[in-house]
């Protein structure tokens, strides 16, 4: 080999782990994902809830993260979508997802247990008063 080759190598080499170093680490940012949800919510923040309030709370909660999800699908349907779900929605997400996951804890450390509701009654309309006896049809 000559000498020429030598000098080019080790740039070569350098770019070419500076490329894989980088690489490896923007794979460990996408891998992230759900770790981070507690920097989101305050730890304390269904401490003095009851059951009740938690159990409205989870289904508050439930129900915005449904949404969150239909929007993110229904972004990333349309041309750079997926730019488009992550840049407004992903911290949204993510932070409802945290808030859930508290609530959850919550809800098991006080042994709540769901609400069964029981189904209304049939609403029955009420029956037409009887004509009064002897009372005369106005209708001739």
């Amino acid at each position: 080999m000559s000498i020429r080759t030598f000098r080019h190598l080790p740039p070569r080499a350098a770019v070419t782990a500076a490329l894989l170093a980088l690489g490896g680490l923007l794979c460990g940012c996408a891998q992230m994902g759900e770790t981070l949800s507690p920097a989101f919510v305050d730890p304390a923040k269904y401490d003095l809830y009851d059951c009740k309030q938690l159990e409205t709370e989870r289904t508050t909660l439930a129900a915005r993260a449904a949404e969150l999800q239909g929007l993110m699908s229904k972004a990333e349907t349309g041309v750079g979508g997926a730019v488009v779900s992550e840049v407004a929605y992903r911290n949204d997400y993510v932070a409802v997802r945290a808030q859930q996951k508290l609530a959850e804890e919550n809800w098991r450390r006080n042994k709540c247990h769901e609400t069964i509701v029981a189904a209304p009654a049939p609403i029955v309309p009420p029956a037409p008063p009887a004509p009064a006896r002897g009372a005369r049809s106005s209708a001739r």
